[in-house]
């Protein structure tokens, strides 16, 4: 009797979860990639038996990754999204710590599933008011070459509302950091949790009209002075890469400790503690009203600053783009500038502050964060700020059925001071070494892969290929060229502790084959 109650009982609840799973339609989507690399000389190095790759990567490697997207939706005004990340995966590699890896070595059965984003979207009732609360992706307006600022995932709640077809406004608020860190006083008393936030609010314009597209926006944030130190301010801090954009020169995980520079290049030995606060502005818009031709544009300003002067950071970037579409492609010519460092470290950094911007950029593919798939890019610098840059391209060729060519010239050149590089070596030692060389913020936070003064000149060579094989499967080859000239003088990067000699500098290149198939 028991038997046939427990299996009346387990039908009933199968049953009672079908009724319940009919009024909510699922939807799945996913994305695999199978993706080769071959390259050399990513950190702009090589000789001396080193691979010149800074990333311990060698000249060959293998990647993979899945995304699986699962929406719950109940009607339109109501549903949830669910969003898996599986990977990166390196083939061949356990992860490197200590427990079970990635699972790209033998045996595979890595650890390497994470939730890239899970949230719930509602309409305020009787209103056309859209809600999204939970861990979503957040990016700031562009319509060049992206944005330059902010693009990442986030927990937060973002708003948007259209008022007709020509205006709308979209409002959000993120948490980025918070209840991560410990604050320890000079007395040693000990605060967990303390001070340690990071909230930024932004307000979005979007006005559309016929032939004419302009957004204007702006964002604040409040930066906590503990919002980038974990439990141990020094070291195993996960933390302090992510302050690379938002301030001015300081020591690499020593900050509420060392402070920053002074100008003849010590450290001030300040600790921070006061809030700190920024705030950034855009126009960005484009005009299709004259079709062939479109002409977009973006204009962004930023500015940060803290109780120390010596940390601020403000400065802006511009892009300009002119686009005219042919039959069998688009040309299209296209140029940035961005504010550089001066040759004062005590005055902070003049270079425009960047929140996390890891989107992809549609001016390169390989010298900034160009690349669509699994790939190696951001050989020049993850933003294009403290550089300018004129370029040309012919997007979307195509001269087959499914098969489509992109080639682009890149002409890029730093706005920094000479002055400065000097003290962008380890320890802030002068006549700089090449340290800065082998990979962000290898020697100061808030450095690029590779540190561009004005004395600096690089030439990017790209060409991708996309065959649509079947309707959800996609083949791209990318193949991609950088031709470097640095300048060697010895106040700037003329001695090179890294190689024993300046000469050993090559140019980077790298081939992507990646295969992809999303439905």
């Amino acid at each position: 009797m028991k038997k046939i109650a427990t299996l009346l009982l387990a039908a009933g609840l199968v049953f009672g979860a079908a009724t319940g799973a009919d009024a909510i339609d699922f939807k799945a989507k996913g994305q695999w990639i199978m993706s080769f690399d071959y390259g050399q000389n990513h950190a702009f190095t090589g000789g001396n038996g080193r691979t010149g790759n800074g990333r311990g990567e060698d000249e060959f490697e293998a990647n993979q990754r899945v995304r699986l997207q699962l929406d719950a939706v109940a009607s339109e005004a109501l549903s949830g999204t669910v969003y898996f990340e599986i990977g990166d995966q390196r083939w061949g590699r356990d992860g490197g710590g200590v427990g079970r890896g990635s699972g790209g070595a033998l045996g595979a059965d890595g650890v390497a599933v994470e939730v890239k984003r899970a949230y719930i979207d509602w309409i305020v009732p009787e209103t056309d008011l859209k809600v999204r609360m939970g861990i979503q992706g957040i990016a700031l307006p562009s319509f060049t070459s992206g944005t330059q600022v902010f693009d990442d995932d986030v927990a937060g709640i973002s708003l948007n509302y259209q008022f007709n077809e020509n205006v709308g406004l979209t409002a959000f608020w993120a948490r980025l950091y918070n209840d991560n860190g410990s604050y320890t006083t000079a007395s040693g008393r000990t605060y967990n949790n303390y001070m340690d936030n990071l909230d930024a609010f932004a307000l979005l314009l979007p006005l559309s009209f016929d032939g004419v597209k302009v957004t204007p926006w702006a964002m604040y944030a409040a930066i906590g002075p503990n919002s980038f130190r974990g439990t141990n301010p020094v070291a195993g801090n996960t933390n302090w890469s992510n302050f690379a954009g938002l301030g001015g020169f300081v020591r690499a995980g020593m900050l509420p400790v060392n402070g920053s520079m002074r100008k003849d290049g010590s450290f001030a030995g300040k600790r921070w503690n006061l809030y700190g606060d920024a705030f950034w502005a855009g126009l960005t818009g484009e005009v299709t009203a004259f079709d062939p031709f479109r002409i977009a544009w973006d204009v962004n300003y930023g500015d940060v600053r803290y109780d120390d002067s010596r940390s601020r950071r403000h400065g802006w970037l511009a892009s300009l783009l002119f686009e005219y579409k042919l039959d069998w492609a688009i040309p299209g010519l296209y140029g940035w500038y961005a504010t550089g460092d001066d040759n004062n470290p005590a005055n902070g950094s003049e270079r425009m502050p960047t929140l996390s911007a890891n989107g992809t950029n549609g001016f390169s593919n390989f010298a900034f964060s160009g690349n669509p798939y699994i790939a190696r890019d951001t050989v020049l610098g993850r933003t294009m700020v403290g550089t300018w840059g004129v370029g040309a391209r012919l997007k979307d060729m195509s001269f087959l059925e499914d098969l489509k060519h992109t080639f682009r010239i890149n002409l890029i050149g730093g706005t920094n001071s000479k002055g400065m590089a000097k003290y962008i070596s380890a320890g802030g030692t002068r006549n700089g070494a090449w340290n800065t060389l082998t990979g962000a913020n290898s020697a100061g936070v808030g450095m690029d892969p590779l540190y561009m003064t004005t004395g600096d000149t690089a030439l990017e060579f790209g060409l991708t290929n996309t065959y649509q094989m079947y309707e959800n499967f996609t083949v791209m080859l990318d193949a991609n060229y950088i031709a470097t000239w640095l300048d060697k003088s010895r106040n700037v990067w003329g001695r090179s502790t890294l190689n024993g000699r300046s000469d050993q500098v090559r140019d980077p290149w790298n081939v992507n084959l990646s295969f992809v198939y999303s439905f």
